[in-house]
């Protein structure tokens, strides 16, 4: 049986919103926070295959404004406060082939999803946290800000570096005020979706799913550690850096990729 930690609850009486958290990273971060004593809220378009009682399910599309209008709604009307945010609702569903194959469609509605989402959650939960002098908000980007794959997301990595750059100038209005704001930018995590993909590749290559694998971290230019991340190594780095042993971090972003991004 897998050995479950509670660090102590020392989230606990806080309430936390983690977007995009059915699957994937964001299904690992709510579960790692509410290990550690917090009341949690996810939300995402579709409810969870596998339900967790203990978790607040939202149903909304945040890449509307309306979305992001009833999640704010919503938690405050039920929970009178929010204490943790932490926007890591995102994705590429744009086709490869560089700039030509792609239209305005196609990055407008990523813009929406990956920058302007969090965007307007943050202004719509972050009053309260200045009024109260506390607050943590984190803002999940992506090591493509920097390392970007033009031919298959160049929309994506766009909208990530525009992420970072207002995570650092949001910090530097609001940490003065007592509410911290940072970025994690990981590199690739071994998801289902990403599981999914490999199938993709090995099947119209005619490779296996470990070749497959292979050629995923050869486009990245290699992944020093020899592996994508796990969804809860990322969710623990999540989780201490909304917990008060991180209390002096803000404005600063975490890479977590394994060592991918060559450069300092």
């Amino acid at each position: 049986m897998e050995q479950v930690f509670n660090f102590n609850n020392e989230l606990s009486g806080k309430i936390a919103l983690v977007t995009g958290g059915t699957k994937g990273a964001g299904k690992s971060i709510a579960e790692r926070l509410l290990n550690a004593g917090a009341t949690v809220i996810i939300t995402a378009r579709n409810a969870p295959e596998e339900p967790n009682e203990e978790l607040h399910f939202i149903s909304a599309d945040l890449s509307k404004s309306a979305g992001t209008q009833k999640v704010v709604t919503e938690v405050l009307q039920k929970f009178g406060r929010l204490d943790i945010l932490v926007n890591n609702l995102g994705g590429s569903e744009t086709q490869g082939g560089g700039f030509a194959v792609l239209n305005d469609d196609d990055w407008e509605s990523t813009l929406q999803t990956n920058l302007l989402a969090p965007v307007r959650l943050d202004r719509g939960f972050l009053p309260q946290m200045v009024e109260r002098g506390n607050g943590v908000i984190i803002h999940i980007a992506s090591i493509q800000a920097k390392l970007p794959l033009f031919d298959a997301t160049l929309p994506y990595a766009a909208a990530k570096a525009g992420l970072i750059n207002y995570s650092k100038n949001l910090s530097n209005e609001v940490s003065p005020k007592g509410v911290r704001v940072l970025t994690v930018s990981p590199g690739w995590i071994n998801t289902d979706g990403s599981t999914g993909m490999m199938k993709e590749i090995a099947e119209r290559t005619g490779v296996t799913i470990e070749e497959a694998v292979q050629q995923v971290m050869k486009s990245l230019g290699g992944i020093p550690y020899g592996r994508p991340a796990q969804p809860k190594e990322v969710a623990e780095l999540v989780g201490f850096l909304v917990s008060p042993r991180a209390n002096y971090l803000t404005g600063t972003e975490f890479v977590i990729d394994g060592g991918t991004i060559p450069t300092i």
